[in-house]
């Protein structure tokens, strides 16, 4: 076993038998290097059926989300012409002012609108591929946050940064360099 002290060869053999020869040896981490491939193949496999799930319900949701605009688009093209001229000669015989009855109309389309913006929103949100994201984390290979990037040598923000970016110019400068350049 991998984790196990080594025994002295004089000190018995605890109910093991000779130590396996170097060709069983080889053939034994092959057929361990063949498991571990074969594992691995099959992780990705998966990976790759997610992935492809994923995109087929962002597909699918970026088709209702355009069908949604574009019921939006009607909406507040056609409808909102009748629905306001109708509103507003109705309020006018009501007795309203044109500021009130026109207000009324406004607050009607931006009711609608907000509606179907709503909507739209939803289905842009499943377009998001959450599941691959979560599934590509666990395994390491994506950071969403950003907080795996090791590529800004700049200190983080903090108490105490400002007071360390001149030093840190400071030490990165050559020797007999002043401030000025010279």
């Amino acid at each position: 076993m991998a984790g196990d002290a080594p025994q002295d060869a004089g000190a018995g053999d605890g109910g093991r038998g000779p130590a396996p020869g170097l060709d069983e040896s080889l053939a034994a981490i092959n057929a361990a290097r063949r498991e571990a491939l074969d594992a691995s193949r099959g992780t990705l496999r998966a990976l790759r059926r997610l992935a492809s799930a994923d995109f087929a319900l962002a597909r699918s949701a970026f088709g209702r989300a355009l069908a949604w605009a574009g019921a939006a688009t009607v909406f507040g093209a056609s409808a909102w012409l009748f629905v306001t001229g109708t509103l507003i000669a109705l309020m006018q015989r009501m007795g309203l002012s044109w500021l009130q009855s026109l207000a009324v109309a406004a607050l009607m389309s931006l009711v609608a609108a907000g509606f179907a913006a709503w909507r739209v929103s939803r289905y842009f949100d499943l377009m998001g591929m959450h599941a691959t994201r979560r599934q590509l984390s666990r395994l390491g290979l994506f950071d969403e946050d950003g907080a795996g990037d090791d590529d800004d040598d700049e200190p983080p923000p903090g108490p105490g940064a400002d007071a360390a970016r001149p030093a840190a110019a400071a030490a990165a400068r050559p020797t007999g360099a002043g401030p000025g350049g010279g």
